[in-house]
């Protein structure tokens, strides 16, 4: 099986290293010292379940990789529609496309029975832009638990979970869905198939809504936010919001707002990806966690308040940030 990794970031190089010690011939695509390090070193990865150095191929010419199996994009999600350059040499008429994003896929209304099938949600693909790069018919949808980040180039550090739920965007139980998920398991990774992927789409959103937007407008942790008896009940009311959003559209995830805070709570003073790019000037990737969200509340007619009170302000706090940097100069990883 061959796998290519375009961004290979934090979350990319850990699924890289992990498939390539599973035997998979694995491809990194990257840039800058990350590349240099992973030329030189390979992938080093620290982890309380065990460390381990491997050594795919690392480069950032995408036609030196050539056609593949299996796309994993550790990209941003503002970056799919200028990654066309990147990915197409990559792909032949059955490659998958494997995106490690938060918040509302590109494709989530692919494959989707009921009035809203084949939608377009502006946010994520805006004009069609992110479709006619990365074709809804390609990808598997995924919903990444696992925390990671870059030590230094080339060293990723796991801190926790190894969760990756992988699912065809139709409910079919697919053979390219089961291949990707057999080599991750064998990468020493969890990677259950799930029938509908969208449910944990929104059980992960749950926390990516509410916490990731707030702790880049207050600099507060995890624990700072769930301890604080206001700001939580804040994030409780974004959570239900959402959880109403979801209903309207027909997915209903099983988990409970307090389980979803006491989840969030234990992780203790961990910085959200939003507040960690905040405070690294880099852009803030809030429209496929929230304003996404905030779209399919007009959908479906839900007046959602508070979520769009904090999208506003997260969408002001945004205009604030560095422009993007756009994939002609090469991938902009997951960290």
């Amino acid at each position: 099986m061959r796998v290519a990794v375009v961004g290979a970031g934090a979350i990319g190089a850990y699924v890289g290293a992990c498939l390539h010690r599973a035997g998979a011939e694995v491809s990194l695509l990257a840039r800058g010292n990350n590349l240099n390090a992973l030329r030189a070193g390979g992938v080093q990865v620290l982890s309380p379940r065990g460390d381990f150095r491997v050594a795919p191929r690392a480069t950032d010419d995408p036609a030196e990789i050539g056609p593949v199996d299996h796309v994993v994009l550790g990209l941003k999600a503002y970056s799919y529609a200028e990654c066309g350059p990147l990915v197409h040499p990559l792909l032949k008429e059955d490659t998958t496309i494997i995106a490690a994003q938060n918040g509302i896929p590109w494709w989530y209304f692919h494959g989707l029975r009921g009035p809203f099938e084949g939608h377009r949600i502006d946010a994520v693909d805006p004009g069609g832009a992110v479709s006619a790069v990365l074709p809804p018919r390609r990808a598997l949808g995924c919903v990444v638990y696992a925390a990671t980040e870059l030590d230094a180039p080339g060293v990723v550090r796991h801190r926790e979970g190894t969760r990756f739920s992988l699912g065809e965007p139709d409910g079919s139980d697919s053979r390219r869905c089961r291949e990707f998920s057999k080599a991750m398991t064998a990468g020493g990774l969890k990677c259950p198939v799930e029938q509908d992927i969208r449910n944990d789409v929104w059980i992960k959103l749950m926390g990516n809504v509410a916490f990731n937007p707030i702790s880049a407008l207050t600099g507060a942790t995890l624990a700072g936010m769930c301890g604080h008896p206001g700001v939580r009940e804040l994030v409780a009311t974004v959570m239900r919001e959402s959880l109403e959003i979801a209903a309207a559209l027909g997915c209903h995830p099983d988990i409970a707002v307090e389980r979803r805070l006491a989840g969030a709570e234990r992780t203790g003073e961990h910085k959200t990806s939003t507040l960690q790019d905040l405070e690294r000037g880099k852009p803030l990737e809030l429209a496929a966690m929230l304003t996404a969200v905030v779209e399919l509340a007009d959908l479906v007619g839900a007046e959602a308040p508070v979520l769009r009170t904090v999208n506003a302000l997260g969408d002001l706090l945004g205009q604030r940030v560095a422009p993007r940097e756009t994939a002609t100069a090469g991938p902009i990883s997951r960290e």
